[in-house]
This record gives structure tokens, C-alpha cells and sequence, in this order.
């Protein structure tokens, strides 16, 4: 496998009980780029990621993460879900959440370590969030929220990370600040994102990795009308949300 060869799809087909999910999908990604997971919901995007996390086997083909099995490379590997419940009553802080990235990696017993908050508390200052490290988490605006998720993926220290929709239920302004970060951290990670918004995400990432149960992957420049109306099946008109002329 090529070193600067992060992620290797080859012929990998997957079905949930018999129906076909995703059909011979096969793409790779490269060291310290930044992509976009995009398609129709129930498509198979979240499909996808949690095949590359190892947390489902595929029914045919073969995938690599660093040139192992995906379950393999998981401490490798930095994960924001989609959804995620926190008890609104429970009184976690956001340095509680944050630290929850460790467990697996420096955490197995025991109370956190040093190293662990050091590393906790570096991943909420790139965040910007180190001055609510103590804040109740559940006292926090969306925005803030989906930095501090991300910051918890940041403390497993991470060669590649994976987003699936970060920028949910945030208004543009944030959206516009938190991509822009995931854009500058992509300069020492692979940063993959699933997202809704391709007109928004087309401004900051390489490459998309469009997703309908069959996978294409093309450079952002070659993402026209056409590869839009076939993703979604309709004609479908790609607006983008920056603000030259």
C-alpha cells in the first residue's frame, strides 16, 4: 500500500439483511486531504463510514485503513457521530466530554491521567473552548457543542478523522468558522466529512465522494450539474454560500 495512502475501498459491497446498501465501491484517499462524503439520505453515507471504522464488515471486498483492517487501525482513527445523546439532567462538563476521546487510547481503568487532560484541554484550545472547559456541556449554544464533539474526537490524537454532519443544526456563520478549521487541520490530518450542503462544502474540500449505493469519487472542480442530477436522480442546482461576485 502506497505510504501516503490513508483509506483503500476495493470492490466492497454491503447489504442489511439481504437488501443491498452499497455495490462494488471502490475509491482511496490520501494522506493529509480533506473530502466530503455526499448523497441522498439513506443513500449509504453513514454506511460507509462505519464499514471504515470497522464497526460493520463488508459481504464482499476488501478494505484498508493504513494498510490494516479498519478495526485494526480504529486508535488511529478520530470519530464524530451523527447523533448523540447526552442526559440534559446529568451534570457532565465539557471537559468531562472531551476527556471521553481518551478512553481506549491513554484510558483504560482508573481516573484520567495527567497526559490525558493536557491532551484534552490542547484539543478544546484549537477548538477555542478552553474557557468553558468547566461550563455545563448542556449549557452550551449548538455551535459550541459541535466544536467541543470535535475536540472530543481531537484527544484520541488522530491521523485520520471522521465527521458525520458537524455542521447540523448551525447557522452558517458557524458552519463557515468550523470548516474553515477543519480546512486548516487537514494540512496535518485526513479530514473526511459526511455532509447535506455539497454548494457549501465545495469551497473548502478536494475531493467528493458522492454516495447513492454506488460510490463515485471526483475532484471538486469536475462536481457539475450532471454528477449532481445523477447522485439524486433529479436536476438538482448546486448554490454556493460564499460571497464573491
Amino acid at each position: 500500500m502506497d505510504r501516503n495512502q490513508v483509506v483503500k475501498f476495493k470492490d466492497v459491497t454491503f447489504s442489511y439483511d439481504g437488501a443491498p446498501v452499497l455495490e462494488d465501491v471502490s475509491f482511496t484517499i490520501q494522506a493529509r486531504t480533506f473530502i466530503s462524503i455526499v448523497g441522498p439520505n439513506a443513500g449509504g453515507k453513514t454506511t460507509l463510514l462505519k464499514l471504515l471504522l470497522g464497526l460493520l464488515k463488508p459481504s464482499r471486498g476488501n478494505i484498508e485503513v493504513f494498510g490494516q483492517p479498519p478495526e485494526q487501525a480504529r486508535p488511529r482513527i478520530g470519530y464524530m457521530p451523527q447523533y448523540v445523546q447526552f442526559d440534559p439532567n446529568f451534570p457532565v462538563s465539557v471537559l468531562d466530554v472531551v476527556l471521553m476521546g481518551r478512553l481506549g487510547h491513554g484510558v483504560r481503568f482508573g481516573p484520567y491521567g495527567k497526559a490525558d487532560k493536557e491532551i484534552a484541554l490542547e484539543a478544546l484550545h484549537k477548538l477555542e473552548m478552553d474557557r468553558a472547559k468547566n461550563r455545563p456541556f448542556m449549557a452550551l449554544s449548538g455551535g459550541q457543542r459541535q466544536r467541543v464533539l470535535i475536540a472530543r474526537a481531537l484527544t484520541a490524537e488522530p491521523e485520520l478523522l471522521l465527521l458525520d454532519e458537524p455542521t447540523s443544526n448551525v447557522d452558517m456563520a458557524v458552519e463557515t468558522e468550523l470548516f474553515e478549521l477543519l480546512n486548516t487541520m487537514s494540512e496535518t490530518i485526513t479530514v473526511v466529512v459526511v455532509s447535506h450542503d455539497l454548494g457549501f462544502v465545495s469551497q473548502y474540500v478536494q475531493s467528493v465522494i458522492c454516495v447513492n449505493r454506488r460510490v463515485m469519487m471526483h475532484p471538486t472542480t469536475a462536481v457539475t450539474g450532471e454528477v449532481i442530477s445523477a447522485l439524486y436522480g433529479s436536476y438538482v442546482r448546486m448554490v454556493r454560500h460564499d460571497h464573491g461576485v
